[in-house]
């Protein structure tokens, strides 16, 4: 029904922004709410997801249009509601989902709260194929072609997540973004940190 909202950012809760809009202030539940923080009091763009049941009418909304479509294509999975599909959107990438469901990797799906190894099969065998768009990493039926990082590059991602937690940032977090700091080709302790805030904050 509502494809997105544009307005003015008037209010970040714990689990709600706050969209003004012409005078009329939609409430917009978001896994992370505080990823918009830098645009607090500016217009922004916001593409929702209206959910209706019995008792309510709810209305979600994504920072990236990828991140409703795969909020959709889960309330499609059998075991998996709002909620969770809500938790496992907030808590990585896309891409990196993505890929765990065309690797078949059930214990990086399982991660999420109350996704147990049933509903992880079941996410796999609905999802397996309809994801790839997303995926910025080639994935072949024998081989998987991934960045591997070297020793110099390994030292300075485990002293970058330390960084990272040291500035506040839950080992939650810190994992969500942990796939592209592997990948990232920095120079320093520094590169990742920078490139890992930069992440965290989208």
């Amino acid at each position: 029904m509502y494809s997105y909202i544009k307005g003015e950012l008037v209010e970040i809760k714990d689990d709600y922004l706050v969209i003004d809009v012409m005078g009329i202030g939609y409430e917009l539940l978001s896994a992370n709410p505080y990823r918009f923080q830098s645009e607090l009091n500016q217009q922004v763009k916001v593409y929702t997801y209206l959910h209706v049941r019995e008792d309510a009418q709810l209305l979600y909304g994504f920072k990236k249009e990828e991140e409703k479509e795969l909020f959709k294509k889960l309330l499609n999975v059998s075991g998996i509601g709002p909620k969770h599909a809500m938790n496992i959107v907030g808590q990585t990438s896309v891409n990196d989902f993505a890929l765990a469901i065309e690797r078949e990797d059930e214990k990086f799906i399982t991660q999420y709260p109350g996704v147990g190894k049933k509903t992880a099969r079941q996410i796999i065998l609905d999802l397996k194929g309809k994801v790839s768009e997303w995926m910025t990493v080639t994935v072949e039926t024998d081989t998987i072609d991934v960045h591997v990082v070297g020793s110099g590059q390994s030292e300075y991602y485990d002293e970058a997540i330390e960084a990272l937690k040291a500035l506040g940032y839950s080992s939650k977090e810190v994992n969500r973004v942990s796939n592209q700091l592997k990948a990232f080709d920095a120079s320093s302790t520094d590169d990742v940190v920078k490139k890992g805030l930069q992440l965290l904050m989208r």
